[in-house]
């Protein structure tokens, strides 16, 4: 099935993982909606260069995914613009890390809006467009954290495991509408976000960004190497395939082996 002209929703999408799937849809000829954070001028060269590269529409707009009513404009001004929302990415994140005593409640706070709320706050806007058309994916973007745990992240496991379980919900509740509700669960991801833990390590431990990296991996997954943007971009347009169209409610795991064990 061809991608071609339907637009695709990707938040935060203006770096890492994010970046890498809304350029993968563009490649298959969607529009785009570019969101997140960042440099307004790095931004626009992102968002002419997609376009120019791939001869569709390439839009940005800068919703706060902690705001409800900025993402339901960020849904509709997506709708406005290309006349249709029919793929929908929950990709926007944050991290933070300590133990649960010693947690900062505002950071509990920020995480599950952004990391879980904005999700349902997206295919809640969303999801009536869709099923109006007959057709719509929704990908969102959870971790090998929603499925297993790590000390110290609290907040980001719990969100992660609520996003699997919106993923089970809105799957079965989108059961033979023409739209399908899945989730990604990358392990470690070489991100900026997961880069600035790396860079934590290495500081608090005295040993170099590279030992650093090695040690992660060794920690969690048996196939020592980090997945790509890449791969996880391929298994969201796989998810928008014909393929995959009675996949509902589940997950795709790409984590070396890291959730095997």
């Amino acid at each position: 099935m061809s991608l071609k002209g339907k637009s695709a929703l990707v938040t935060g999408s203006t770096s890492g993982i994010g970046q890498a799937i809304a350029e993968a849809f563009a490649a298959e000829g969607c529009n785009v909606m570019l969101n997140g954070f960042g440099d307004a001028a790095a931004i626009e060269t992102l968002r002419a260069d997609m376009a120019s590269k791939f001869g569709v529409k390439v839009a940005y707009n800068g919703a706060d995914m902690s705001k409800p009513a900025e993402i339901a404009d960020l849904v509709a001004k997506t709708d406005a613009q290309f006349g249709s929302v029919d793929i929908l990415v929950n990709n926007a994140g944050i991290q933070f890390t300590a133990p649960v005593d010693q947690f900062p409640t505002d950071k509990w706070d920020a995480i599950i809006a952004i990391n879980l709320s904005s999700a349902f706050h997206g295919i809640h806007a969303a999801l009536p467009l869709m099923k109006a058309k007959k057709w719509g994916r929704i990908i969102n973007i959870a971790s090998t954290h929603g499925l297993v745990a790590s000390k110290e992240k609290v907040a980001y496991v719990a969100a992660k495991h609520g996003i699997i379980g919106m993923t089970k919900v809105v799957g079965i509740e989108c059961a033979d509408t023409g739209v399908t509700c899945n989730a990604i669960c990358p392990g470690w991801v070489l991100t900026p976000l997961v880069q600035k833990q790396i860079d934590a390590r290495a500081k608090e431990q005295g040993i170099s960004a590279e030992q650093a990296k090695k040690n992660l991996l060794a920690e969690k997954q048996p196939q020592l190497q980090f997945t790509t943007t890449a791969q996880i971009a391929g298994l969201a347009v796989f998810l928008c395939s014909d393929t995959a169209s009675n996949m509902q409610g589940t997950q795709l795991v790409s984590d070396g082996g890291w959730t095997a064990q």
